[in-house]
C-alpha cells in the first residue's frame, strides 16, 4: 500500500493518490477498533464498504447535478476494485440464490434475510452488489 502512495505521488496522479490514501486510512482505522491487525476477510470487507459509499455518493451527485463529483467518485471506485476479488458471475449468483432458497425452505417474500444470508454466505470472497442479490432473490420468492 505504500508503495502504492508513493507511485500515485511520483507519478502526479491526485485521484490514485486520495483514493489509497482514504483505503489507508479506513484500515488503519479498522485495525485500531479491532485492536489487532485484519485479516483478508476484513480487508475486503473496508474496501467493499468504500465502494459500496463511493456508489452511494454518484447517486447523489447524479440526483443533484454534480456530474464532476460524481466522474470523481466512479475514478476512485476504478482504484479501490483493484483491491477487490474479482465480481462474480451473474450465472454464480443465480446459482446461489436458488440453493439457499432450497436450503432454507423459504417460500415467500417474509423469509427474505434467511434466504439473503445463505446466498451472501455461499458469495463470500467474491466481490457482489449486494442490492443486485437482494432484487433477485425479491423476485424469485415473489415468483414462488
Amino acid at each position: 500500500m505504500t508503495a502504492a502512495i508513493a507511485d500515485a505521488m511520483r507519478k502526479h496522479d491526485p485521484i490514485r493518490l486520495s483514493a489509497l490514501r482514504m483505503l489507508k486510512a479506513a484500515l488503519m482505522n479498522r485495525e485500531a477498533e479491532r485492536g489487532r491487525a485484519l485479516d483478508d476477510g476484513e480487508s475486503r470487507q473496508v474496501v467493499a464498504s468504500l465502494v459500496k459509499q463511493r456508489k452511494d455518493s454518484i447517486e447523489q451527485f447524479t440526483k443533484g447535478g454534480r456530474p464532476d463529483l460524481a466522474d470523481k467518485e466512479a475514478a476512485e471506485i476504478r482504484v479501490l476494485e483493484a483491491y477487490q476479488p474479482p465480481a462474480a458471475d451473474p450465472a454464480a449468483i443465480d446459482r446461489a440464490v436458488a440453493d439457499a432458497i432450497r436450503e432454507t425452505g423459504a417460500t415467500s417474500p417474509k423469509d427474505m434475510g434467511r434466504v439473503m444470508k445463505a446466498a451472501m454466505a455461499r458469495l463470500a470472497g467474491q466481490s457482489v452488489d449486494g442490492k443486485a442479490v437482494n432484487e433477485l432473490v425479491r423476485e424469485k420468492l415473489a415468483g414462488r
